[in-house]
């Protein structure tokens, strides 16, 4: 037999901006990502590697505009 638990989070101001900060951006990973398989999909490129797309979104997180 299978049991499951259930967990009730109960945080303080702080945890909760945190908790939303950390699910925008993994929104934003989501999205960018999403983004630049399709715009290379339309130029007729192939699948890109999560390992390539990591690479490349670790290139964008040092960049200025994305501190």
């Amino acid at each position: 037999m299978i049991r499951g638990i259930k967990v009730q989070l109960k945080p303080n101001n702080k945890q909760k901006t945190k908790l939303f900060e950390s699910a925008g951006v993994a929104r934003f990973a989501y999205n960018w990502t999403l983004n630049r398989q399709q715009e290379n999909y339309k130029n007729g490129g192939k699948f890109i590697s999560d390992k390539d797309l990591r690479k490349e979104f670790t290139k964008l997180k040092q960049t200025k505009r994305y501190k």
